[in-house]
């Protein structure tokens, strides 16, 4: 079973959402800093606990046990929970998913497999489970997806290397995806990398960023 927690926004009106995947052993308290730090006034927040029990938090599939198993059922749940939103006014074309680490990877397989376009998708130092497969399965709109992916060259517990080849063959597939690459262990890399996501997410709803003021020195 899913928990969530909704943050809205400023702007009450909007129907624009963030649906926040956590990584392995966290929760929704570990994004509880996300809408202040990014700073968009016209975005919403469900933040989505994983089903599982790990360790004081929760995952996404049993690391230990058949991850095929867990990843399918995480991946129907989500599937629903994006049906859910819809009947209730948030409609996937308004809404971006994001994800960090195991649910980067989760974030990856409704992107991949959901029969709905989204606005678009957030995976930051995730992975690919089982890429072979998942290109083989790739929905009707899965080449329509636009994904940002961001991954740290001194990650400790997912190395770069195989997720640069994972990548690139997804790309290989036809799926739009914006790679960055940045000088860090397994977390995110300060506003640096809040600032390509921000502006990213931006570009998706084909929208300015209101509120931040650019100055020139």
């Amino acid at each position: 079973m899913l928990t969530t927690d909704w943050v809205k926004a400023p702007q009450t009106d909007s129907r624009r959402l963030m649906v926040v995947l956590h990584g392995l052993g966290d929760s929704i308290e570990g994004y509880r800093w996300m809408p202040q730090m990014l700073d968009l006034p016209w975005l919403n927040y469900l933040l989505v606990n994983a089903p599982d029990d790990y360790y004081g938090g929760y995952s996404w599939y049993d690391i230990y046990g058949d991850a095929d198993v867990g990843v399918e059922r995480s991946r129907r749940m989500l599937f629903g929970l994006l049906g859910e939103l819809e009947a209730g006014g948030f409609p996937p074309g308004e809404t971006v998913c994001f994800g960090f680490s195991q649910g980067a990877l989760m974030t990856l397989e409704v992107g991949a497999r959901y029969p709905r376009r989204l606005a678009g998708l957030v995976g930051i130092s995730g992975y690919v489970h089982q890429p072979e497969s998942l290109v083989q399965a790739l929905s009707p709109v899965a080449r329509q997806q636009r994904f940002l992916l961001t991954h740290g060259t001194r990650d400790p517990l997912l190395p770069i290397a195989p997720v640069r080849r994972q990548v690139a063959r997804l790309r290989e597939a036809g799926l739009d995806i914006e790679w960055h690459e940045f000088e860090k262990e397994h977390t995110i890399a300060g506003e640096e990398e809040l600032e390509i996501i921000r502006r990213f997410v931006a570009g998706c709803f084909g929208t300015y960023l209101l509120n931040r003021k650019l100055t020139t020195s």
